[in-house]
């Protein structure tokens, strides 16, 4: 191999590799600004206002999920599309690793312009996950129920008496907290992050259940949770 071919092959090798460690840093920050999103969407929901989401909700909690800057809108039909995590929480009250996730789906009637929305999941079903755990699309309304979740102190004694629906919804649009219709969107896990963030080997199952171990790209949402979600009831009744 002359001069000429062995400089023009080294060169190759450096480009191939700087290439390759900028979309994986690349890859590495758009993971850590989904994780830093949602821990704040977190905060602020759950946060100490009269407007938020119930502690006596979040003590029932099986598993949250939090999707920012969720995007819905369109002329005349409109669209959903996000992207988030969803943690789950295990028998010993300790908070799974968080799978990343998206949220699509059609939603049909007079839409104008696009609209920016916070979304938070709470579910209070942990056979609503059985679905996305497995790899499968979980449609909500379909797979599971879905409404919007009560507000505040004074929401929590009708939280106590009546928990029937699987999945409780939570949006803030423009800093307001307001009502939003999920009838019909999708949750489905985002593989490709997942293995970015967890390696190739992680599945959603894993992750949820606790066998794929955290890392410091995800634990500050895991911390939110620790810090923010009061202990789970014992007794439901």
């Amino acid at each position: 191999m002359n001069r000429l071919a062995i400089i023009l092959l080294s060169g190759l090798l450096v480009f191939t590799v700087v290439a390759a460690a900028s979309a994986e840093g690349k890859a590495d920050k758009e993971s850590s600004e989904r994780i830093m999103k949602a821990t704040d969407v977190l905060t602020a929901l759950t946060g100490a206002s009269d407007h938020k989401i119930p502690n006596e909700l979040l003590q029932r909690a099986e598993a949250i999920a939090v999707i920012p800057n969720m995007i819905k809108g369109a002329l005349g039909i409109g669209g959903r599309y996000g992207k988030g995590v969803v943690s789950q929480r295990a028998d010993n009250g300790r908070w799974s690793s968080p799978s990343f996730l998206e949220i699509g789906g059609g939603s049909f009637g007079v839409q104008i312009g696009v609209s920016s929305t916070d979304l938070v999941l709470v579910f209070t079903d942990r056979k609503a996950l059985n679905l996305l755990e497995g790899g499968k699309d979980l449609k909500l309304g379909v797979d599971a129920g879905v409404v919007a979740g009560p507000l505040g102190r004074s929401a929590e004694a009708g939280v106590n008496a009546n928990l029937e629906s699987a999945i409780y919804a939570y949006s803030r649009s423009k800093g307001l907290f307001a009502g939003i219709a999920l009838d019909g969107a999708v949750l489905s896990i985002d593989k490709d992050r997942n293995e970015k963030v967890y390696g190739s080997s992680a599945d959603a199952k894993g992750i949820l259940n606790g066998t794929v171990g955290m890392n410091a790209t995800v634990r500050p949402f895991v911390d939110a949770l620790d810090k923010v979600v009061p202990a789970k009831r014992i007794s439901q009744k």
